[in-house]
Order: structure tokens, then C-alpha cells, then sequence
């Protein structure tokens, strides 16, 4: 009898809630995220220019920076754990159809990560409009331009990262190598992205944590004018390396 689809997400929930790593994974996540956000406002109230450019919301929401690899793990680990332990054979016989299987893990990392990124992004703009307030510097409201956009942009660059994470462990199989790809991916890259071409350059508007993460800004970004193209533009070159990853899972032996 063929499972369907909503009985295989519920097995993969099932499985990736019965893991001790998914729960130190989102201990680390909120709390790295939050400490981070107290920090870095200590640090901006100290720094605030007078009559600088100033955007507070997205001093709030730097610890995207650290949070997207939290993140990144927890999408990796819903593929690989099972691969380290060999469960994944067992799975299979359950659903035989593996692009429905495929297709399960990444929905359950998508929520998991849409829920857990958009829960941090507001926590971690109040705490951080908190803190400025509490050090007389100017700081931003909700309703103010821009700001519900760029933090909810940032609990949908967290749920993007996921399916890149989930993409990169499904090719890889290996827990430590897709977080080396993702780690190249998200800090090396951007970090050597003066060194490469001219003619790679326009790659970078849609990198993430270049292009991609200019969504979480309030004040325009001259080198990102358009902000939700570059995301978009980040989310159809990750669904490639989704689109990638069902072909490798189909055709390969597990």
C-alpha cells in the first residue's frame, strides 16, 4: 500500500523531533541569536553616528549572520541523520517513491526553519529596540517603513538557507562536508568576493549574506536597490541545487 505524502511528513516530523540534536540545534539558535543581538546593540549605541546614515532594525537583526549556519545545520542534519545511521534504508522500504520522501524532509526543514528563523527575527528586534531605547538612541517601531519587511525577509532567508542546507546534505550524504560547502557558501565566498572576476560580479546580487540578505535592510543599499529580486534571484539558484539533489537521491544507491 502506497503512503501518501502528508502520512510521509509526518513521519519525518516525527523523526526529526525525536532527535536530540534538533533541540540543542534551536537551544543554540535562540540563544547565540539573542546574545548576539545584546551584544551588537551595546556596541551600536556606543557607535550611533548623530546624523549618519542609522538603521536600527537592521543592527537588530544582524545575528542573521550566525543563525543562518545554526539554521543550516538543522537542515542538514534532517537528511544526514539518517544516512549516518543507516535508517535511511528502512525509510525507503516505507516509501518506496523517493522524490516523496525527498520531498517530505525538505517540507518538515522548511517549516521547522520558517517557524524557528521568523520566531528569532522578532525576538530579536524587540530585544534590540529594547536596548537602544534604553541607551537614548534612536530605534524603530513595527509599523514603521520597511521594518515589518526586512524582519519578516529574514525568517525567509532563514527558511531559504534551510532548503540550501537540505539540498547540499542530500548530495553530499555527509554531515561534515555539506556544512563545509554551506560554510564556503555563506562566509568564504562573500569574504573573498573582491578577488573574483568582474565578470562574476553580478553573481553576487543574489549570494547569501551579499545580495540575498539585503532584504533585511531598512535604509536602501545602493549596491542591492532592489532587495526582494536578490532574494528571489538567492531562491531560484538554491532551487537548483534542490532541483539537483532529487536527481541525485533518485538515481543513486543509498
Amino acid at each position: 500500500m502506497s503512503v501518501s505524502f502528508t502520512h510521509s511528513v509526518r513521519a519525518e516530523w516525527i523523526k526529526l523531533r525525536s532527535l536530540r540534536s534538533t533541540w540543542y540545534t534551536l537551544a543554540c539558535l535562540f540563544t547565540a541569536g539573542l546574545g548576539i543581538t545584546a551584544l551588537a546593540m551595546n556596541a551600536a549605541a556606543k557607535d550611533y553616528p548623530g546624523d549618519g546614515p542609522w538603521d536600527p532594525a537592521n543592527r537588530s537583526l544582524s545575528s542573521y549572520i550566525v543563525a543562518q549556519l545554526v539554521i543550516g545545520v538543522l537542515g542538514i542534519l534532517v537528511v544526514t541523520a539518517e544516512h549516518a545511521t543507516g535508517q535511511v534504508q528502512t525509510s525507503l522500504l516505507a516509501t518506496p517513491r523517493r522524490h516523496r520522501l525527498l520531498a517530505a524532509k525538505v517540507v518538515v526543514a522548511v517549516a521547522v526553519a520558517a517557524v524557528a528563523g521568523q520566531a528569532l527575527m522578532f525576538a530579536a528586534f524587540f530585544l534590540g529596540q529594547a536596548l537602544l531605547a534604553g541607551h537614548a538612541v534612536p530605534h524603530a517601531a513595527l509599523d514603521d517603513p520597511g521594518v515589518l519587511s526586512a524582519v519578516t525577509g529574514g525568517g525567509l532567508y532563514l527558511a531559504a538557507i534551510a532548503v540550501l542546507a537540505a539540498g547540499l546534505g542530500t548530495i553530499m550524504r555527509a554531515t561534515a562536508g555539506a556544512l563545509a560547502t554551506l560554510v564556503g557558501i555563506i562566509f568564504l565566498v562573500p569574504a573573498l568576493a573582491g578577488l573574483f572576476p568582474a565578470w562574476l560580479h553580478r553573481l553576487f546580487f543574489y549570494w547569501p549574506t551579499l545580495g540575498g540578505s539585503a532584504v533585511l535592510k531598512t535604509v536602501p543599499d545602493p549596491d542591492f536597490p532592489h532587495p526582494w529580486v536578490n532574494l528571489a534571484g538567492m531562491c531560484a539558484g538554491i532551487a537548483a541545487v534542490l532541483a539537483v539533489a532529487f536527481v541525485v537521491f533518485r538515481r543513486r544507491d543509498v
